[in-house]
């Protein structure tokens, strides 16, 4: 523990920052599970719902600074191209 105030506030700001990124990353590993879930089951209402969710989130994460703009990108094409098989 560090013996300056400052130090200390800020150890505690990052431990704040850091359960908030992983609870952020847990959320986007959860949605992009549901999609691959509803690609799997072949339902396509929730195939939908699951990819505007899953899309939503990724987007939000770049925004945010917490994925790289071009990671949330081949995400959201790798998601597409799951779509765009199925119709096939």
């Amino acid at each position: 523990m560090p013996n300056i105030k400052s130090s200390s506030k800020r150890v505690l700001l990052s431990q704040k920052a850091a359960a908030k990124n992983r609870s952020s990353k847990s959320l986007i590993k959860t949605n992009m599970k549901k999609f691959d879930n509803a690609v799997d089951s072949g339902d396509r209402e929730a195939l939908e719902d699951a990819h505007r969710t899953a899309v939503k989130t990724i987007d939000r994460a770049a925004t945010k600074g917490l994925i790289h703009k071009n990671k949330a990108a081949r995400r959201k094409s790798q998601m597409a191209r799951k779509i765009n098989s199925l119709q096939s």
